[in-house]
């Protein structure tokens, strides 16, 4: 996580959370000329357009009070959305033995930039999957992103 979405994330966890909602997870990003702030918060009860709004109404007054983040930026409140982004060990911990697709920055020793398995485990240094009956092990810092896989 960058600095900014370490702080945003503080700043609005609680009040998100109050809501009785989870904060999932904060992505501050660029695309193009643009700035985007992603919110994605989470329920038992999944998510709508509604409880994006009413977040979207309890945290925008607040970062802009505090107004840190000196680009100009679009905020983006929404789900994470069926195959979730796992950024954080919690993520992680959360979908052990759900199936993921994990995407390397560069080519890896067996010659694939893509590997799709079962999430086996993990640590500080490297994710684990259960590809085919065999165990792969992946740097973390050769990892680009880890997905989860919904089977349509």
């Amino acid at each position: 996580m960058s600095k900014v979405e370490e702080q945003v994330e503080s700043l609005i966890k609680k009040n998100i959370e109050d809501l009785g909602y989870e904060l999932y997870d904060v992505e501050y990003s660029k695309e193009g000329k643009d700035f985007y702030l992603n919110i994605y918060i989470d329920s038992s009860k999944g998510i709508d357009l509604n409880d994006c709004e009413k977040v979207n109404n309890e945290i925008n007054p607040i970062l802009d009070s505090v107004d840190f983040i000196k680009d100009s930026y679009f905020l983006v409140v929404s789900s994470p959305g069926v195959e979730r982004i796992l950024r954080k060990d919690k993520h992680l911990e959360d979908n052990i033995g759900t199936e993921v697709n994990v995407k390397l920055f560069k080519k890896d020793d067996l010659g694939k930039k893509e590997h799709k398995g079962i999430l086996k485990g993990f640590d500080k240094d490297i994710i684990i999957l259960e590809v085919e009956e065999s165990k792969v092990e992946l740097k973390r810092k050769n990892i680009a992103q880890i997905k989860t896989v919904y089977n349509w």
